[in-house]
């Protein structure tokens, strides 16, 4: 792992550490303030909604400013609002606090994924977003481990402020090691324009809302679900190990064999964890878990080839908005449908979104390419036709008259 690509990872871990250090402590804020698995969900989606409501702006203004600017300054103020988070006097303050920490954490994911476009061959793009993505996975998993196994000893607001910690020393790593940019992204006016038009694009950030409010609802209620101790119900954060491998070799799998069928293959992995939950929750939360950071790698990286070059800040954005949105809205109604009918009716839930998301993923496949990217007027090749059957914007296969390609980073 190069330079580039640690300080990518470091942002992402600081990033998911302080949004999701709540999600763990949810029991407890609930038990404090009086309120419903429902109601206490919204520790976390306050800032992931405002996350998903600015993330577009924020990658229009990466596209001006540069992605590494936008990226440092995010993800120090988020890490600071961490700091400040604990001394909340009241839940409306905390929540207000939160939204706020969403709004500056939105440059991490809204340059991150350009950022990467930008700097790297396509060939070892999924590599690198496998990578941005375990440091997502291990981000999430750490800050919620902090919280969680330290919750009995230092009360929540304790547990948060050691987090918010963590989460400044992930963010002090990004100031100093992401490497300035060669030179500014280029821009041009219809950027938006071609990152709504493109059938391929909008079905990926359907599916970005589908894929996280699935693997969000799952775990906003699964410290209501399981009963012993808090540190005890903790450790199945720990699966974020399997998140973090699983990236990495999804990104792999889909520059080989191409994004479209990956996706499919992972989103089947989700639904047998939906279904593994029904018999034991651990063992399910085990499989979502790396099902969901396998798809969500395949996904993204299908967005960051397939937008044409001067639209891919804004196709980001646009995909991490539905991102948050599922976080946020997804994760809500997930914890709201577990709420009034329990676990069985969460799965049943999640199965229906699911099969919708497969869906998406099969009409992309069959999308024709696009007529006209940004750099096939620059006298760019055309995408190859076998790229058809494999997904617009997947990566090509080994031929015999390519014997240096193998589909490794």
């Amino acid at each position: 792992m190069n330079r580039l690509t640690a300080a990518i990872a470091a942002s992402g871990f600081a990033c998911f550490a302080l949004l999701y250090t709540p999600q763990p402590v949810m029991p407890q804020i609930a038990a404090e303030y009086g309120l419903g698995p429902g109601s206490a969900s919204l520790a976390l989606s306050a800032a992931t909604l405002a996350l998903a409501v600015v993330v577009v702006p924020i990658a229009m203004l990466s596209e001006r400013l540069g992605r590494r600017p936008v990226i440092v300054v995010s993800v120090l103020v988020a890490a600071l609002l961490g700091l400040v988070l604990p001394f909340a006097p009241n839940y409306e303050v905390f929540l207000g606090l939160r939204v706020l920490q969403g709004v500056a954490a939105a440059g991490v994911p809204a340059a991150s994924m350009a950022y990467l476009a930008d700097a790297l061959d396509k060939k070892k793009l999924g590599a690198a977003m496998g990578a941005m993505i375990a440091g997502n996975s291990l981000g999430g998993m750490s800050g919620r481990l902090v919280t969680g196994m330290t919750v009995d000893w230092l009360g929540w607001r304790g547990s948060v402020l050691l987090a918010g910690v963590f989460g400044l020393v992930a963010a002090l790593v990004v100031v100093f090691f992401l490497p300035k940019a060669q030179a500014m992204p280029k821009r041009a006016p219809k950027g938006m324009k071609a990152a709504l038009k493109d059938p391929v694009l909008l079905s990926m950030y359907a599916i970005a809302v589908l894929l996280v409010g699935t693997f969000i609802s799952f775990y906003n209620v699964a410290g209501f679900q399981l009963s012993g101790p808090a540190w005890l119900e903790t450790l199945v954060f720990l699966f974020y190990g399997f998140g973090s491998t699983a990236a990495a070799f999804a990104g792999r799998l889909a520059d080989r064999f191409g994004r479209g069928k990956v996706l499919l293959l992972c989103i089947g992995v989700l639904a047998l964890g939906a279904l593994a939950s029904l018999v034991w929750v651990p063992l399910g939360l085990a499989i979502v878990t790396a099902g969901f950071f396998a798809s969500h790698t395949t996904a993204s990286g299908w967005v960051a080839a397939r937008a044409p070059e001067h639209a891919r800040g804004h196709a980001s954005g646009l995909y991490l908005a539905g991102f948050y949105v599922g976080s946020s809205i997804g994760g809500t109604s997930g914890a709201t449908a577990y709420e009034e009918w329990g676990w069985g009716g969460l799965v049943l839930v999640i199965l229906g979104w699911l099969a919708l998301a497969a869906m998406l993923v099969v009409c992309s496949q069959s999308s024709p390419v696009n007529s006209a990217p940004s750099g096939a007027s620059r006298g760019t090749a055309p995408t190859p036709p076998y790229a058809r059957c494999e997904g617009v914007g997947a990566a090509p296969r080994a031929t015999r008259l390519d014997t240096k390609w193998t589909g490794e980073g």
